[in-house]
């Protein structure tokens, strides 16, 4: 299927030739244009892809959706006409104003206005079957067609007051496959058209006129064919065929090999450039899928692969017959599938310059202020000369933008080096760039150096100390000597709250390089001191583990009083009461109190036992002591509460061990 070039011969049709059809159209803001650039597009096949560079708009035929998608040079959809079963072939008109799109189903050729995006013509063609490919050539429009189990060539003619359609024009027997010819054509060429047909091995030169086709020479030159093109002069027809694995051309005079393009296995797509750079597409999983030769140079000058977006081991594949240049040669446009049936436009920035490899190489690491050498090549498709100068910058904290170094020139075979004396500390980057020119892209490399940095001293008080709940405690940090830097921050992350790490204090330490951060202990906190660095003194961390106690209160209830015995206060219950101790803490999921008792005989407290009793979602805890009972009658116990820290003791490690104060009982009868 032939690729629009950039001018076009065709004259607009008259008005009172336009038969108007039914296509619909939805349309988008348009965008800006981008380099290399991937967009998905919602299609379910591709047809033909043609450009249109005046208003940078890309047009995509989708056969098996019926419609046609109009991008801008972003890939970004602005357009969509619906409603045109089976379209497949593109060309543009000369003056840019009309695509023009083969539509299979109505036996038909539409125009397409390029400035609304709505058909504004549409051509029949007496109802044969199959249309499906066009080009351009000595003032008429071309299509191919099948029909009988036969491939035909018709021509539609714009140029008078009336559009003169024209069937079954002259065409080789070894041409007239069960399907419709490609054509491969070229405005700067108007008398010449090149004619194949898919899957087979004949291409045919014709010589266009007014009274038709006239065949020139025919020949069996690729085997699978799969598309053609000529080059502006006209005397180059280029094959994109399934065997063998290149991109040959033949002289349009008979056919006779010229030079073969060296790209790689399986091509199914080419274009030529207005300038007669040379597009191959080939179907590569694990290889380049698009590469760009200058005029008669075998050897690719770039190559394009494609990523994998989908769920395959190789990459995404070029769309046969997908491949389309930009009429200034600034881009080639490109369709790939994935293994998942989605489509991408793909924008191919500065395809016709070869774009050089920079290597850099310095050492891992070095030492401030001492001198240490780098050295890299360029290397190119198209070699560059001694001489050619690279630009050097630095990156490091004192210059996070980046400094420009002295520049350097490249030696035979693209070697360089230099030295430099890194001021700064930490991560030190070294970037070599091209600029590029008329046949190069710009290009660059770079590599990182660790360069050394004093260490500093950096301090954080209250380790392994414990604190009473709730506690406002200062964490001081003191900083040593540095650079530059004199900003310290204090980090807290207590156990269990589920915050992280975060910011209490953060600022400028003070004359003696202290500064110091509060935080309420309501739990085991680890505690940070975090110096960043400078260009010169290394970053610290400093970390502290510091304990909060557990929250314990505690009371006694269902006593008939209290009164002292000796320095301490009592609860007095009955033998027969059922006293209860009641316990507050703070809350955490699943957490226990431990409940000891003792009682006092011989002059001293012996331990009576302990259990665990499970608090509620609140903290609570309503502990029935039972009745005392004849045998306690004049006895003193006493009970508390505790958080014993660990998970198989109190049920967690979020606090620290804390007891509550002793309760006091005297029983009587």
């Amino acid at each position: 299927m032939r690729r629009q070039k950039h001018r076009r011969i065709l004259t607009t049709a008259t008005a009172l030739a336009v038969l108007f059809s039914s296509a619909s159209l939805s349309v988008a803001a348009a965008g800006s244009a981008a380099a290399d650039t991937s967009k998905v597009l919602s299609l379910k096949s591709v047809g033909d892809v043609v450009v249109d560079g005046v208003h940078q708009r890309v047009y995509l035929s989708d056969p098996t959706a019926g419609k046609i998608v109009v991008t801008d040079y972003a890939a970004t959809v602005v357009a969509t006409l619906t409603g045109l079963s089976g379209v497949n072939g593109l060309e543009l008109s000369a003056d840019s104003g009309q695509v023009y799109a083969a539509v299979t189903g109505g036996s038909r050729i539409i125009a397409v206005d390029t400035q609304t995006y709505t058909q504004s013509a549409s051509y029949a063609l007496g109802g044969l079957d199959g249309v499906s490919t066009l080009a351009q050539a000595g003032g008429k429009l071309w299509f191919g067609y099948a029909a009988n189990y036969s491939g035909h060539i018709g021509s539609l003619d714009l140029s008078g007051p009336e559009p003169v359609v024209q069937l079954s024009q002259q065409i080789s027997q070894g041409h007239s496959g069960s399907v419709a010819p490609e054509f491969g054509s070229d405005p700067a060429a108007p008398g010449v058209l090149a004619v194949g047909v898919r899957e087979s091995d004949v291409v045919g030169i014709y010589d266009v006129s007014d009274s038709g086709l006239t065949l020139r020479v025919s020949k069996s030159v690729a085997g699978n064919l799969r598309e053609l093109d000529i080059t502006p002069d006209g005397k180059e027809v280029i094959t994109a065929s399934g065997s063998p694995y290149v991109h040959p051309a033949f002289s349009t005079a008979d056919l006779s090999p010229v030079v073969t393009y060296q790209s790689s296995d399986y091509p199914n797509a080419v274009d030529v450039a207005p300038g007669g750079e040379v597009a191959g597409g080939t179907f590569s999983w694990y290889g380049p899928d698009v590469h760009v030769f200058s005029h008669g140079g075998p050897n690719a000058v770039r190559t394009f692969e494609f990523p994998n977006t989908g769920n395959s081991s190789g990459g995404d594949t070029l769309v046969p017959g997908a491949l389309a240049w930009a009429p200034d040669s600034s881009r080639v446009f490109a369709v790939s599938e994935n293994s998942e049936g989605v489509f991408s436009l793909r924008v191919l920035g500065d395809p016709a310059k070869s774009l050089p490899s920079i290597t850099v190489s310095a050492p891992s690491s070095a030492t401030r202020a001492k001198a240490l050498a780098v050295t890299g090549k360029i290397t190119a498709s198209v070699a560059l000369p001694a001489g050619t100068p690279l630009t050097v910058t630095r990156t490091d904290l004192d210059f996070p933008k980046g400094k420009s170094l002295a520049a350097v020139v490249t030696k035979a075979g693209g070697a360089f080096s230099f030295s430099d004396t890194p001021s700064a500390g930490g991560r030190v980057t070294y970037k070599v760039s091209y600029t590029g020119d008329a046949t190069h892209a710009p290009a660059s490399g770079s590599d990182t150096v660790a360069v050394s940095r004093t260490a500093v001293t950096l301090t954080l008080n209250n380790n392994k100390k414990v604190f009473s709940y709730g506690t406002s405690v200062a964490f001081t940090a003191v900083l040593g000597k540095t650079y530059k830097n004199r900003t310290v921050k204090i980090y807290a992350d207590p156990a269990g709250d589920g915050k992280g790490k975060y910011l209490i204090k953060s600022g400028t330490v003070n004359s003696t390089g202290k500064i110091s951060g509060t935080l309420k202990m309501y739990r085991n906190s680890s505690v940070y001191a975090v110096y960043d660095g400078d260009a010169r003194t290394a970053a610290k961390t400093v970390t502290v583990s510091a304990g909060g106690k557990a929250k314990v209160a505690t009371s006694v209830s269902r006593h008939y009083k209290t009164g002292r015995i000796g320095a301490t206060t009592y609860h007095y219950v009955h033998k027969t009461s059922q006293p209860y101790f009641n316990t507050t803490m703070n809350p955490y999921p699943g957490r226990k109190l431990r409940l000891d008792i003792q009682t006092y005989y011989k002059g001293a407290w012996h331990n009576g036992g302990a259990q665990y009793f499970k608090l509620s979602s609140a903290g609570k805890s309503v502990v029935n002591l039972g009745k005392p009972g004849s045998s306690s009658v004049g006895y003193k116990f006493r009970f508390r509460a505790a958080y014993i820290k660990g998970a198989d003791r109190s049920g967690d490690s979020v606090n620290s061990t804390a007891y509550g104060s002793w309760k006091y009982m005297y029983v009587t009868n």
